[in-house]
C-alpha cells in the first residue's frame, strides 16, 4: 500500500552535479557494510562516475523530492547491463535516503521511471542486499500484476537476482 506522499522525481542537470555526488556519498555509506567498502584518506568514497549521466543520451539522472527536500536519486541507462540490448531499461543505481523509505517515497519513484520509459526493464541487485531484492520484488509485482521474471545470476556480468518485465503494458 502506497502512503499519501508527494514525491517530485526531476532530471538531474549540470547546476544538480554537486547535489547527486553529496548523495551518492549517502548511497556508498549505506553499502558499505554490505559490501566491505571503505573511505580514502579524504574521509570519501569512490562513488561511480558521472559524466555519462550528463553527456549520453541514453544514460539518465533523477533526484527525488518530498516537499521541496531532496530524498533521494536514480541513475536509469537505457542499455541492458547484461547483454548489451539497447531496447531495455537498466536501473543502474537507485537510492531514497532513510528517512524517506517505508513511505512510499521509493516505489512512487520507480513506478514514475517505469512510465516515463516505457518499454523492457531489467533491474539486479547484489546477491547481499536482501532488503533491495525485497523492495524491488515488492514494487515490480505490484506495478506490473506480478507479470515479471526473475533469474538469479552467478558469474562475470552479475550476481545476483535479476527482474525483468515491461512497462506500459498493465
Amino acid at each position: 500500500m502506497l502512503l499519501d506522499v508527494n514525491v517530485d522525481v526531476q532530471p538531474a542537470t549540470r547546476a544538480d552535479r554537486a547535489r547527486l555526488e553529496a548523495l551518492l556519498q549517502l548511497y556508498a555509506y549505506d553499502f558499505s557494510e554490505i559490501l566491505d567498502m571503505d573511505v580514502d584518506e579524504r574521509g570519501r568514497f569512490d562513488p561511480p562516475p558521472l559524466d555519462d549521466y550528463f553527456r549520453h543520451r541514453r544514460s539518465h539522472a533523477f533526484l527525488f523530492r518530498v516537499g521541496g527536500r531532496l530524498a533521494g536519486f536514480a541513475l536509469v541507462r537505457q542499455r541492458s547491463r547484461l547483454s548489451g540490448d539497447h531496447n531495455v531499461c537498466d536501473v543502474e543505481e537507485f537510492f531514497v535516503m532513510r528517512k524517506y523509505r517505508r513511505a512510499g517515497v521509493g516505489e512512487r519513484a520507480a513506478r514514475w521511471l517505469f512510465d516515463r520509459f516505457r518499454g523492457r526493464w531489467e533491474v539486479r541487485e547484489k546477491a547481499e542486499n536482501r532488503a533491495a531484492i525485497a523492495f524491488w520484488r515488492r514494487v515490480i509485482r505490484r506495478y506490473t500484476g506480478r507479470r515479471l521474471d526473475e533469474i538469479r545470476l552467478d558469474d562475470r556480468r552479475w550476481r545476483g537476482p535479476v527482474q525483468r518485465f515491461t512497462s506500459g503494458g498493465r
